[in-house]
C-alpha cells in the first residue's frame, strides 16, 4: 500500500449486530491533502463511514489502514494517538455547557499542552474568521444553531488536524456563513490537511471543485467534481 495515502479500505463491510451490513465491500484511497464531499440519500451509510474514519467503530471484514497503520491490528492503548489527529465535527455540536465559547475552542490545544500565549493568540484569530471574536466569553446557550456549528468546527479545527471529517456542518447555516466556512476548510485543505465532508447541499458542493465520494445502499463510488450521481438502489 502507498505510503502516500493517509486513508485506505480495502473490501470493507460494517454491520451492528446480526442486522444485514450497513457498509459493503467498501474499497478506495485518500491521499494525504484530498479534499471529498460525501453525499448519499438517508440511510446509505454515511454515518457509519465516518465512525469508522475517526476510529469510533471497528469493521467486521476487510481491512482498514490509516496513518500507515493496519487498525485492526493497532493496540487498543494507541488508539487516542491516533484520533488526536482527526478533527471531527458532528451534527449536534457536542459543545461543553459549562465552558465559554473561548474555552471550548481552546480545549484541545490546552490537552496538547500549548502556552497560554499561544493558546489565545490562535482561538481568538480562528473566532474573528468565523465572526464571533466579540463573544469569547459567551456560553453555547446564549448562541444560535449557526454560531454553535461555527464554535463546534473551530475546536475540531485549532489544532491544525492532519485529517479533518464533518458530519453536515452547515446544516444550521445560511448560504454566505456555509461558504465562508467552507473557504476556511479550503484553506485548512492547501496545508495539507485531508478533508471530508458528509453534506446534502448541492449548492454548495458546487461551488467548490472538489470529488465526490458517493454512497447508495451501502456501497460506494468515487466521482470527479462536477459530476452528479443518481442513485438506482441496490444492485
Amino acid at each position: 500500500m502507498s505510503t502516500e495515502n493517509l486513508i485506505e479500505f480495502d473490501g470493507v463491510g460494517l454491520r451492528y449486530g446480526t442486522d444485514a451490513e450497513v457498509l459493503k465491500n467498501i474499497t478506495f484511497n485518500l491521499p494525504v491533502g484530498s479534499f471529498h464531499f460525501l453525499t448519499g440519500e438517508s440511510g446509505a451509510g454515511k454515518t457509519s463511514l465516518l465512525s469508522l474514519l475517526y476510529l469510533a467503530q471497528s469493521q467486521t471484514r476487510g481491512q482498514v489502514r490509516m496513518f500507515g497503520k493496519t487498525i485492526s491490528v493497532t493496540p487498543r492503548e494507541d488508539l487516542p494517538e491516533l484520533r488526536r489527529r482527526i478533527g471531527v465535527v458532528f451534527q449536534d455540536f457536542r459543545l461543553l455547557d459549562h465552558l465559554s465559547i473561548f474555552d471550548n475552542v481552546a480545549l484541545p490545544l490546552r490537552l496538547s499542552g500549548m502556552s497560554e500565549a499561544d493558546i489565545k493568540k490562535r482561538v481568538v484569530e480562528l473566532l474573528n474568521w468565523v465572526g464571533l471574536g466579540d463573544r469569547l466569553k459567551t456560553k453555547p446557550e446564549a448562541l444560535s444553531g449557526g454560531q454553535k456549528q461555527s464554535v463546534a468546527i473551530c475546536r475540531a479545527i485549532i489544532n491544525r488536524p492532519e485529517l479533518l471529517l464533518a458530519d453536515e456542518p452547515t446544516g444550521n447555516m445560511d448560504d454566505k456563513s456555509a461558504l465562508r466556512l467552507l473557504r476556511l476548510f479550503e484553506e485548512l485543505n492547501k496545508r495539507n490537511t485531508t478533508i471530508v465532508i458528509a453534506t446534502h447541499n448541492e449548492n454548495l458542493i458546487k461551488a467548490f471543485n472538489f470529488p465526490r465520494m458517493h454512497l447508495t445502499n451501502g456501497r460506494l463510488a468515487i466521482y470527479p467534481a462536477g459530476f452528479m450521481p443518481q442513485d438506482k438502489g441496490d444492485k
